[in-house]
């Protein structure tokens, strides 16, 4: 296992390294920041906002440093992208080598080595001990959109399910599946038709066991919809924007069996569990599931974009030539940094690593709710962990301090992420190569805001 110095970030292949500590030179912003992000506000939509009021120019290990010199606890891996950590030296190296080759030929025009190895890999890799194949895009919302375009046409259906709380994008497509309206989909319709909610399981909220659960969204399918007119159920394994909400045990696996009896295509999206991220190399595993089809993005590339459509070989066969595809989809240089940031989950210890995070982070999360009662739930798997903060009596969400909590924290320099339906989760989702020490750190920075709440 990769040993990850407390205090210098030492990965393996050397590469650059940054202190390992949180530092605060400046309030935030500093003044160079604030230069920055004056000139963002003057040259960047509105609509394109940002959570820590900094501007980075260095990050890796378990920080992020800006250009005043403070350096950032990194409790959000960039919303889960960099969980390798930033500019792993496998990644960077690999980058630095396909981009002298050559950074782009289209590979529906010139096909190319890298763009087929990543196929291969994901199609070992992923759930279920069938043929597979891949499709390799740019984004988490465009692999999406591609899965339920594949399922389509290997149904010949129409219909789609996705569920409450569900998070999928922000395409057109990719809103009408998406449940939160703020910031997601307000004033951006109409969207597209044919897609269906499901109450889907919340173990927290909803008491209900798996087969409870399952119970209530089979009989909405069957009877809301109709199995006959199905294509695809589209679900995250632990649903992430809408709060890391983890099912409850046998809930997915009747799912499944449910859409395999009906001949509905079971579409896992592991855009935010992928790669290691929950302490498995996909969150499917920790079910028991294989799904017909999964999405992935994020963690997949260290960073650079890159997304993919993986699944059984028969329904990822169903289109047409030509029919998929797209001129940046499966980048060589994003290709590159795939099989790079692959080599580092497999060899490095980094899969491992997560389940070490988890612990951490729920232990002291557990600590923590000891002693305040309105942390009124923790959940997660692996390095992906939840903290939702309530009315200690009547469970009521409390998006309020929620957000104050995070903006304390924040300007004491450990960066945070809220998520939620209801606005009221802390989402802890560090990059594996973080050091225990500052991620105890970041964790009292936490409970320090708490309370002073």
């Amino acid at each position: 296992m990769t040993t990850i110095d407390a205090q210098t970030h030492t990965l393996p292949l050397g590469g650059p390294s940054l202190p390992q500590e949180r530092r605060l030179v400046t309030e935030l912003p500093g003044p160079r920041s604030a230069e920055i992000l004056a000139r963002k506000a003057a040259a960047v939509p509105a609509g394109i906002g940002h959570t820590v009021p900094v501007a980075a120019v260095a990050a890796g290990g378990g920080v992020v440093v800006d250009a005043d010199g403070n350096s950032l606890i990194d409790l959000g891996s960039g919303i889960a992208v960099t969980t390798v950590g930033n500019a792993h030296p496998k990644v960077a190296a690999a980058i630095a080598a396909q981009a002298a080759q050559f950074t782009h030929t289209c590979v529906m025009i010139t096909p190319y080595e890298p763009y087929i190895e990543v196929a291969e890999a994901l199609n070992r890799l992923t759930p279920g001990d069938f043929a597979k194949k891949s499709a390799l895009f740019n984004s988490g919302a465009e692999a999406v959109e591609n899965a339920i375009k594949i399922a389509r046409k290997h149904t010949g259906r129409q219909a789609v399910v996705a569920f409450d709380h569900g998070y999928h994008g922000r395409t057109n497509l990719t809103m009408a599946l998406t449940a939160k309206a703020m910031p997601y989909k307000s004033g951006f319709g109409p969207f597209a038709p044919e897609v269906y909610r499901a109450q889907a399981s919340y173990p927290y909220r909803d008491g209900l066991s798996g087969a409870e659960a399952a119970a209530r969204t089979i009989l909405q399918l069957e009877k809301q919809i109709g199995a006959d007119n199905l294509a695809a159920v589209i679900i995250e394994p632990i649903q992430g924007e809408g709060g890391f909400i983890v099912p409850a045990d046998g809930y997915l696996p009747a799912i499944v069996e449910w859409c395999r009896a009906n001949g509905v295509v079971f579409i896992a999206d592991e855009v935010q569990t992928g790669f290691g991220r929950t302490g498995a190399m996909f969150a499917s595993e920790i079910f028991g599931i294989e799904p017909d089809l999964i999405t992935t993005a994020k963690g997949i590339a260290g960073g650079m974009p890159l997304a993919a459509v993986t699944g059984r070989a028969e329904i990822m066969d169903a289109s047409h030539s030509g029919g998929l595809g797209g001129t940046y989809g499966g980048n060589p240089v994003a290709c590159a940094a795939a099989l790079a940031a692959i080599d580092a989950y497999e060899n490095d210890g980094l899969v491992e690593r997560a389940t070490e995070i988890g612990a951490l982070l729920k232990a002291r999360l557990a600590e923590i709710q000891a002693a305040d009662p309105r942390l009124g739930d923790i959940r997660g798997h692996g390095a992906m962990i939840a903290a939702e903060f309530v009315d200690p009596v009547t469970k009521a969400p409390d998006a309020a301090l929620t957000a104050a909590v995070a903006k304390a924290a924040i300007a004491e320099g450990v960066i945070v992420l809220t998520c939620g339906t209801f606005g009221n989760v802390i989402r802890f989702l560090p990059p594996l190569t973080i050091g225990d020490d500052l991620l105890n750190e970041g964790l009292d920075i936490v409970a320090k805001a708490l309370a002073a709440h």
